[in-house]
């Protein structure tokens, strides 16, 4: 901090939004992957206003998380990333039922959170609560998974579509979409995007806020916390409703497309987090040769799951 910094208040330097794509590109590049990965990138996002009032609506949630299968590992709060838990093609779950859906086969920040509490990626209690509550009409019979692929065809092609056709089954009138990793965050924006343009309004919450503007969707609620607690704070079920609530709010009354709204609760004072997500300034080079040994055995994993699953 500089002497003006504290004169006039200033935050520090780096307490803004973290930049996942450069952060990812940088990463991969230091473990030795020469050609950085495309992000999907559009200018301008379809636009879908509500056909009915939320206390009317039929409102499905669409998530990155798995359901646990202890067949497949690891897969509990502060595992190591899971590339057997991956999934790839798209599910649906009774959202009359309790679930088990863990983030172990994807990015998240495992430094800064543990993925103990589901509360903060999958807001179905939430959801139904409000129903109960009035505040939305009924929650749809189904919640969807969407496979994190970093397949813009894949997505595009397939898994949006099939989304699209499941909620349609439905009488869905609008989704809340909840990623992850930041792969995910593309995912769900690829996907929110089919929806609305095909009558369905959508808003995504999410905490990775350049790759979500730079796809463009229609709706963002952006919660600046560690990767895994879009839907709140962990254990912090006041954090949790707010964040859902402000969501809903938004998808009432966004004026237009691309439309963000940050959410006033900070995951810390201290923004220090932020420095250590995929930073490979901050790894030694053979634990960086360590980490690309790791990443080439998930992908064999992940291989033989498309292959499986094709």
């Amino acid at each position: 901090m500089t002497a003006a910094d504290d004169r006039f208040g200033f935050a520090p330097d780096d307490d803004v939004p973290l930049p996942y794509m450069a952060r990812t590109r940088d990463y991969y590049l230091a473990i030795g992957y020469d050609t950085p990965y495309r992000w999907a990138h559009y200018t301008s996002a379809p636009f879908q206003t509500l056909k009915k009032p939320l206390r009317e609506s039929r409102v499905t949630i669409v998530t990155t998380a798995a359901p646990y299968d202890p067949a497949k590992g690891d897969q509990g709060p502060g595992a190591l990333y899971n590339g057997a838990a991956k999934f790839y093609c798209i599910y649906d779950g009774d959202t009359s039922a309790p679930h088990d859906l863990r983030i172990s086969h994807i990015a998240y920040d495992r430094i800064h959170t543990s993925a103990q509490d589901s509360g903060t990626w999958f807001p179905l209690p939430q959801l139904v609560r409000l129903a109960r509550e009035g505040r939305v009409g009924e929650v749809a019979p189904r919640f969807f998974g969407a496979p994190t692929n970093r397949s813009h065809r894949a997505t595009i092609e397939t898994d949006a579509p099939e989304i699209l056709a499941r909620c349609r089954t439905d009488a869905v009138d609008a989704a809340v979409l909840v990623p992850n990793c930041p792969v995910c965050h593309q995912t769900v924006s690829l996907v929110a995007r089919h929806l609305e343009a095909n009558g369905i309004a959508t808003v995504v919450m999410g905490c990775a806020k350049d790759i979500v503007e730079y796809v463009a969707v229609p709706r963002f609620l952006f919660s600046d916390f560690p990767l895994g607690n879009s839907a709140g704070k962990p254990h912090d079920v006041g954090s949790q409703a707010l964040t859902l609530a402000l969501a809903l709010q938004l998808l009432e009354n966004a004026p237009g497309p691309q439309t963000t709204m940050q959410s006033p609760l900070r995951w810390s004072s201290d923004a220090s987090w932020k420095r250590d997500y995929s930073n490979p300034a901050l790894l030694s080079p053979e634990e960086l040769s360590r980490r690309r040994a790791e990443f080439d055995t998930q992908k064999v994993i992940a291989k033989g799951l498309r292959e499986s699953n094709s």
